[in-house]
């Protein structure tokens, strides 16, 4: 009888082994269309791919490029992931990164790629839900399609897909978001192209207090990493100048829940709020403030997204501040926005040009300075090893400084209001907004 079970488990488990087998095989074919190109599209722009759970790689990594290449590296072309919000209230963000991107791709495509590859981008939407950018970054990685990630949107979304991309050795390029953690330097697959949060916060109380004399101080942050990272910079930048903030309040990611946070801000009878938050929850707490008699100047992070904001807003939102971390991106006479100008009427002409989408021009351009000193023979280990290197990136004019401890191309921040009409204004003259 031990016997007959014996040879019973044996059966058992030589099925089981064939079954797996033979799920593995269907699971490695089914990543090829008829034409024989990958089938990782992630569906049109607008309905990317749902994410959904893959199966882990086997112990031999994710599948190869062309004649055992690096993943993603093919004969003629070269592709990044991008697991970013393309719907719900910060789909703007991440439609206008991806924009952006692609047009730089294919401005240089039209020149003949790089080294002869053609570059492309594939997206995934996440919601700017920090679940589903794991399950995007798993895919994207796992398909073995993908070179490097690019353009991702949000500190929650970061702060989880970050993990996965360390685990791959995959390069996470230029995210949206300027928090602290992605600028440690044992973030070693990291590569950030803007200024970090507390730049920007150290520099909107520093204008706040010495341009416009105010000193009551109070802070508005959405309840996540994000928010948490921009209030810890804001807090900082007070506590340099033996301040505090009179008072704070927050509200949820994704809602446009701000009036219990409102009420609390108003406790404080503040003279200027510091905004760290998305454009939609941002424009209903502005609104709000002015119905409720709240006389403020509100000064708005650049993650903000200003074109979307403005457009909330419209006249209602004259004498918003927000700080940048790009050029204005309609002035042509900086070197880098003229093309930027000049990609967006050649490949995306309805496209108003924006702050975000000039983010991801650079981006854009930054991946392809990457490829470029890497020579035809490109991998991933030279793709980072540029951005080791203190030997400055110069993208027409906008220059991008990295090092082996310094994983953070730009520390400029740009000022910007929003005028009576409703439209962003680079700021340039405080004495528009003195009392």
């Amino acid at each position: 009888m031990e016997e007959n079970c014996r040879s019973s488990r044996r059966m058992i488990a030589a099925l089981v082994l064939s079954l797996l087998l033979f799920a593995a095989s269907c699971s490695s074919s089914s990543g090829e269309n008829d034409s024989g190109e990958s089938d990782l599209s992630g569906g049109t722009p607008d309905t990317a791919a749902p994410a959904v759970a893959p199966s882990p790689p086997d112990d031999d990594g994710p599948a190869q490029g062309v004649l055992g290449g690096p993943p993603g590296v093919l004969d003629d072309r070269v592709v990044f992931g991008q697991s970013a919000a393309f719907s719900g209230p910060a789909r703007d963000l991440g439609n206008g990164m991806r924009l952006g991107i692609e047009a730089a791709f294919e401005e240089v495509n039209q020149s003949g790629g790089v080294h002869g590859r053609r570059l492309e981008l594939v997206s995934f939407d996440d919601a700017y839900e920090p679940e589903a950018a794991i399950d995007n970054t798993q895919q994207l990685i796992n398909s073995g399609d993908v070179f490097a990630l690019i353009g991702a949107v949000g500190t929650p979304t970061s702060r989880s897909a970050v993990p996965v991309a360390t685990a791959a050795e995959i390069p996470y390029l230029a995210p949206f978001t300027g928090a602290a953690f992605l600028r440690d330097p044992q973030q070693t697959i990291v590569f950030n192209l803007r200024a970090s949060y507390n730049q920007e916060t150290q520099e909107m109380v520093d204008r706040l207090v010495s341009e416009l004399g105010i000193e009551r101080i109070a802070v508005m942050y959405q309840d996540d990493s994000f928010g948490q990272a921009g209030y810890n910079g804001a807090r900082a930048a007070l506590d340099r100048r033996g301040m505090e903030a009179v008072s704070v309040g927050l509200y949820p990611r994704n809602t446009t829940a701000v009036k219990t946070g409102l009420l609390d801000l108003k406790q404080g009878d503040p003279e200027g709020v510091i905004v760290i938050g998305a454009y939609q929850p941002v424009a209903w707490l502005i609104r709000w403030a002015r119905e409720t008699g709240l006389d403020a100047v509100f000064v708005t992070i650049s993650f903000v997204g200003s074109n979307a904001l403005a457009q909330e807003l419209g006249p209602d939102g004259a004498g918003v501040l927000t700080t940048q971390v790009v050029p204005f991106p309609s002035d042509a006479s900086v070197p880098v926005v003229s093309s930027y100008l000049d990609a967006l009427s050649a490949y995306h002409s309805e496209t108003v040009p924006g702050f975000v989408s000039l983010e991801g021009y650079l981006a854009g351009r930054l991946a392809i300075a990457g490829l470029e000193s890497c020579g035809r023979t490109v991998d991933r280990e030279c793709f980072s090893d540029r951005f080791a290197s203190s030997e400055p990136i110069d993208i027409d004019g906008f220059v991008l400084n990295y090092g082996e401890d310094d994983n953070q191309g730009s520390d400029q921040v740009f000022w910007t209001m929003i005028d009576e009409n409703g439209d962003y204004r680079p700021l340039s003259d405080w004495q528009v907004m003195a009392p």
